[in-house]
């Protein structure tokens, strides 16, 4: 290909209709065809980025290997691609006003009113542009968050119609996702909320090329025929995207509905290789027919909304999968306010993961599931903050030190077992200053850690402020806990195992974050193993 081909996904009539998946999707089939794919996300939320929001605003907060605090749609760009993405690839409103304000600040605009149009629509083309100026990829996808016609996503809207008379025609290319509800009492499929929504996309200067349609039954040809006349699109443009029974399908689905086609016939591309999904098909089929089920809880406290944990949830489809089992997952709330019994509650399990989180709601509830786990010999895995809990418990409970806890919860405590480090101590501002991103973990030779990576050197990524207090180091050692994962310049610790139970992991590290279908992550491989072998 001589220049990269830019592809805009937009949606129309509701939010939540799928747009990253569609955009997933559909990378995986131009990248499964040999071309280079990636996609970026242009969100129109005020936030600078997502570090600061509560999982049950906006769900959970992805992290990228540069220490980016994203969008969880960047997970399913990762999962679905097997690349990885930066802080290029998600866009906020607020980072496109933080940098325009501060360019004006600096004097950059030479005395010129700062308006939307044209130095905030510059800004979102000069990141739209940036991916694919860098050679990489042969396709550029940006989806824009939100619905066409909210306020809030206007700009972005100006921008790409500004990008559509940039570009060359074969060279720009318009999807937009829209709803195709039925109607039961009527007992028809209703056009007219697509028709609109793509009218509200012409009139803001956009005339789409290919209509996605989210339905929950087949669109007949006249249906198909319909939309074609109303909304200025071929018809062999006008692509079904029927309610699938696990995302990973839709790749599959829209290969049958030819969406890969379609983009190379309008962006004048010549005929490539049909798309081989051979690996992913082995991966859905084993998916689709387990062959054992394994009931594993989670214990968090953004239960409520799934898509807090999402990461996680796909990381144990991956792994069980690459087991032939599929997981039963429990999502679990250990608040103090509930009457539940934590004993009865983990009884019918057969592994459990302790979540991570920020703050004190529900702690004393995990740390108790914990305990369960340890003296039951249940298999679990401890994330970030599941690990420091896994840590506080061992301290109360094995080393009889009943105050101990995280100055997060607990400030005043005289066992202040997990605890701040110096660099994090002043630290005032909250967005992005954590400890984020990728970095390298030195492994214990034998460890379950070291068996499960076949590694003793790994990289992860982070997400946390708090540490292990390396002051208690020795105490936990000599009573069986194991420290088998440390940073190898600082001595952070990462990883925490315990001697006498068949398995038992905790991970100041998230390894939901680099889990994909295809590529399973193997401490997830592992604790699936585990759970299998002692429940069967």
């Amino acid at each position: 290909m001589a220049t990269v081909k830019y592809i805009f996904i937009t949606g129309g009539v509701t939010s939540s209709l799928g747009k990253g998946i569609i955009a997933a999707s559909l990378g995986k089939l131009l990248q499964a065809r040999g071309y280079r794919v990636t996609i970026q996300k242009l969100d129109p939320y005020i936030n600078v980025d997502a570090g600061t929001m509560n999982p049950y605003e906006h769900g959970e907060c992805y992290v990228t290997e540069d220490g980016a605090e994203t969008d969880l749609d960047l997970g399913h760009y990762e999962r679905f691609l097997d690349i990885t993405t930066s802080q290029a690839n998600n866009v906020t409103t607020g980072k496109i006003y933080h940098t325009v304000i501060t360019n004006e600040r600096m004097g950059d605009y030479l005395g010129k009113t700062v308006q939307v149009v044209p130095h905030i629509t510059d800004e979102i083309k000069r990141i739209i542009f940036s991916l694919g100026e860098t050679g990489a990829y042969d396709f550029v996808i940006t989806e824009v968050g939100g619905s066409v016609g909210d306020i809030e996503s206007l700009p972005f809207i100006e921008a790409i119609r500004q990008v559509r008379w940039t570009l060359a025609a074969a060279d720009f290319l318009s999807i937009h996702l829209t709803l195709i509800p039925y109607l039961r009492a009527a007992q028809e499929l209703k056009t007219k909320p697509t028709q609109h929504a793509v009218k509200q996309l012409q009139a803001a200067g956009i005339q789409p090329n290919i209509l996605v349609c989210r339905t929950e039954r087949p669109l007949p040809t006249s249906l198909r025929e319909k939309l074609s006349l109303f909304c200025n699109i071929n018809r062999d443009a006008v692509i079904e995207a029927m309610d699938a029974s696990t995302i990973y399908e839709v790749p599959l689905l829209m290969r049958q509905e030819k969406l890969d086609e379609q983009v190379l016939t309008q962006l004048h591309l010549p005929p490539a290789p049909a798309p081989d999904l051979g690996s992913w098909e082995v991966f859905l089929n084993q998916l689709k027919h387990p062959k054992h089920t394994l009931r594993i809880g989670l214990v968090g406290k953004y239960t409520a909304n799934p898509d807090a944990y999402k990461s996680i949830q796909e990381a144990l489809i991956h792994s069980g999968a690459h087991h032939a089992c599929q997981i039963d997952l429990q999502l679990i709330s250990l608040e103090a306010s509930h009457e539940d019994n934590p004993v009865k509650l983990m009884a019918p399990l057969q592994g459990l993961l302790i979540a991570p989180g920020f703050g004190s709601r529900g702690i004393e509830g995990k740390i108790e599931a914990i305990r369960y786990a340890r003296e039951n010999k249940l298999p679990l895995l401890g994330i970030c903050l599941g690990m420091q809990c896994a840590v506080v418990e061992f301290a109360r409970n094995v080393l009889g030190w009943q105050e101990a806890a995280s100055t997060e919860h607990f400030p005043q405590t005289p066992y202040p077992v997990i605890t701040l480090t110096d660099t994090q101590q002043n630290v005032a501002q909250k967005g992005g200053s954590m400890r984020l991103g990728a970095q390298n973990c030195q492994l214990t030779p034998g460890s379950k850690a070291a068996e499960s990576y076949r590694s003793t050197l790994i990289s992860e990524r982070h997400r946390h402020r708090y540490e292990f207090n390396e002051k208690y180091l020795k105490d936990f050692e000599n009573a069986g806990m194991l420290i088998t994962g440390v940073h190898p310049e600082t001595g952070l610790v990462e990883i925490i195992e315990l001697a006498n139970h068949p398995w038992f992991v905790g991970t100041q590290f998230h390894p939901e974050l680099k889990s994909t279908p295809l590529h399973p992550h193997p401490l997830f491989v592992s604790f699936v193993q585990a759970t299998k072998t002692l429940a069967h």
